[in-house]
């Protein structure tokens, strides 16, 4: 496999043998965890479906670590349970809970070979040597790397190495498999090679994986589910398309697409729409139907990307362009509404019919893409 190629692996092994999936459910209720006055994950619960992809999502101090650590056995949690498969694994020291782990740093013993890395967590299980040579071509293979098994890592590449740290969590068939930001330290060609290559094994090995990152891109390209996270507190754990599209609170929407908020008023309800009043130049901006009472204080949250330019006259608003960026395929543009100072509209639009600088424009969105929220709801 070319190691800057952007196809993912081919997950077979030889004499066309899958290795059998082994991935486990995962339940966690009201897992807590403080350091002094500091609470660091707050009541965290979840219910995770075997050979399911889920990505715990956040800024730094948000609890997302805490949580993965605590399911691994690292750190232990003040209260609550985390069941893997039948079996309570609460108490349970990390090296019984068997389950894979792959940390941001690759840890790879210098001194070893690839396979005898791969290898290692087999030879501390006591596994037969001849097992342990059938189990490490497999799961080389099933990464890309047959060839390499007689490498020393300081020969690899940083993707190179992170597949062979990938291969060591996978080479026993763990019912879970913890990631660490495994990408974080990869330059972007390398790590948007390597969502698709985990995620491809993943899927084909019906694997459990628990992903921790901060890269929202990340989260989105690869999990079924998505818990973001916040100060200790899971605020939402739903799909991809759920949390961009309908997020719940307004933390959510900033988060997933750094959306604009225009503060306003309902207006009116239709059968299909919510008409906001706009407090900052009067104009109505329409919404898919909310259950808001009218008259009540909101904001209309809308992401970049589902912003569109038009005729000054066409919009809900019209403004002028005070910055235009190109930037490959889109362009970022930011709009001075007419009628106040508020901060500028953002959109992203398609590189090639993005407005210029200095240009007067009008903008539009379809109601499905303006989510409103409660002014008290806060951010």
């Amino acid at each position: 496999m070319a190691e800057f190629g952007i196809a993912a692996p081919s997950v077979k092994v030889t004499g066309g043998k899958l290795p059998t999936a082994t991935g486990k459910a995962l339940s966690v209720v009201a897992l807590r965890k403080t350091y002094g006055d500091v609470v660091a994950v707050d009541e965290a619960s979840m219910e995770i479906a075997a050979g399911e992809f889920v990505t715990f999502l956040g800024a730094s101090g948000s609890g997302k670590t805490t949580t993965l650590m605590m399911l691994a056995g690292f750190c232990e949690p003040d209260s609550g349970t985390i069941t893997v498969g039948d079996r309570d694994v609460t108490k349970l020291a990390p090296q019984k809970r068997n389950l894979g782990f792959v940390f941001q740093q690759y840890l790879l013993f210098p001194h070893m070979t690839v396979s005898e890395n791969v290898a290692f967590p087999l030879t501390l299980r006591g596994v037969p040597k001849d097992e342990i040579r059938r189990r490490v071509g497999e799961t080389l293979e099933i990464a890309g790397l047959s060839g390499f098994g007689g490498r020393r890592p300081r020969e690899l590449s940083g993707g190179q190495q992170q597949r062979v740290a990938l291969c060591r969590a996978l080479v026993y068939r763990p019912p879970v498999i913890l990631m660490d930001e495994p990408l974080g330290a990869l330059d972007k060609k390398l790590r948007d090679q390597l969502q698709v290559e985990i995620k491809a094994i993943q899927q084909e090995l019906g694997l459990t994986v628990i992903y921790v990152t901060h890269d929202q891109e990340e989260a989105l390209v690869m999990s079924d589910r998505i818990a973001v996270m916040r100060n200790g507190l899971i605020e939402q754990f739903d799909t991809p398309r759920e949390l961009f599209e309908r997020p719940r609170t307004p933390f959510v929407a900033d988060f997933l697409g750094a959306a604009n908020f225009l503060p306003g008023r309902v207006e009116q309800h239709t059968d299909e729409h919510t008409l906001v009043r706009l407090d900052q130049n009067g104009s109505l901006l329409t919404a898919r139907r909310h259950d808001l009472a009218t008259g009540a204080a909101v904001k209309a949250a809308v992401q970049p990307g589902r912003l569109r330019a038009c005729a000054p006259g066409d919009g809900f608003c019209a403004g002028t362009v005070e910055i235009a960026t190109y930037v490959g395929t889109i362009v970022r543009a930011g709009v001075r509404i007419d009628g106040g100072e508020a901060p500028l509209l953002r959109l992203e639009i398609p590189a090639g019919r993005g407005p210029v600088a200095a240009e007067r424009v009008g903008v539009t969105v379809d109601p499905g893409d303006v989510n409103l929220f409660p002014t008290e709801q806060g951010g």
